[in-house]
C-alpha cells in the first residue's frame, strides 16, 4: 500500500491512442459497433488510472455514454483520456473520442465519457491515490464538473431510495408513460 500520499499532475495522466478501424470492428449497419468504442475506452482509463497511481486499477462505473456521431469503417479513431478528480482511492477519468476521415481530414466529435477506476494495491485491495495537482482554470473547472456529477449521484440515489415505487403517486405517474398497467 502507498504509505506516503504524494501528488501528481494532470498532465502526467494523459494518455492518447489512435487505432485504425477496420471491417471486423463494424454492426450490422456498417458502423462501428459501440460496444468496440465502449472496450477502448475502457483500456485508455486503465492506462490513464495506472499512470496516473502507479497501481493496478479497476472500473467502478461509466458516466453517460452518449454516442454524438457515428464512426465509418477506414476511419482513424484517437482517444484521449486525463484524471479529472481524485478522491482517496478512486479517479474519475474524462475521455473523448474523436474520428478522423483519413481521405478529406474531417474530424468528427464522437463521444465523451467519465470513467471511476479505483486502484488495487498487489492483495487487490483499494490503495491511495496521489493527491492531485491543479494547474490551470480548464483543470480546476473539469475537478469541479467531476465533483457536481458524483453530488448529483448521490442525490439522485437518496432520491431513488425515497420513492415508493407501490403508492398511489407512482401508478398515477405511470399515465404519463409509453405503458400498459395491469396489475
Amino acid at each position: 500500500m502507498n504509505k506516503t500520499r504524494k501528488s501528481n499532475t494532470v498532465a502526467a495522466s494523459k494518455v492518447t491512442f489512435t487505432e485504425l478501424m477496420l471491417p471486423s470492428h463494424s454492426n450490422f449497419s456498417g458502423k462501428i459497433h459501440g460496444g468496440f468504442l465502449l472496450q477502448l475506452m475502457d483500456q485508455i482509463a486503465f492506462a490513464c488510472g495506472s499512470k496516473y497511481s502507479g497501481s493496478y486499477c479497476v472500473t467502478a462505473s461509466v458516466d453517460t455514454v452518449d454516442f454524438l456521431n457515428p464512426v465509418e469503417i477506414g476511419e482513424l479513431v484517437t482517444l484521449k483520456a486525463s484524471v479529472n478528480y481524485v478522491g482517496n482511492t478512486s479517479m474519475v477519468i474524462g475521455i473523448r473520442v474523436v474520428s478522423e476521415n483519413i481521405r478529406t481530414g474531417k474530424i468528427k466529435h464522437c463521444n465523451s465519457s467519465y470513467f471511476t477506476m479505483v486502484a488495487k494495491d498487489e492483495d487487490g485491495n483499494p490503495t491511495k491515490v496521489p493527491h492531485l495537482e491543479l494547474k490551470n482554470f480548464d483543470e480546476v473547472r473539469r475537478f469541479f464538473d467531476a465533483v457536481r456529477r458524483i453530488n448529483q449521484k448521490k442525490k439522485l440515489k437518496t432520491l431513488e431510495e425515497k420513492f415508493d415505487y407501490q403508492s398511489p403517486e407512482a401508478l398515477k405517474l405511470l399515465a404519463n408513460y409509453n405503458v400498459v398497467i395491469k396489475l
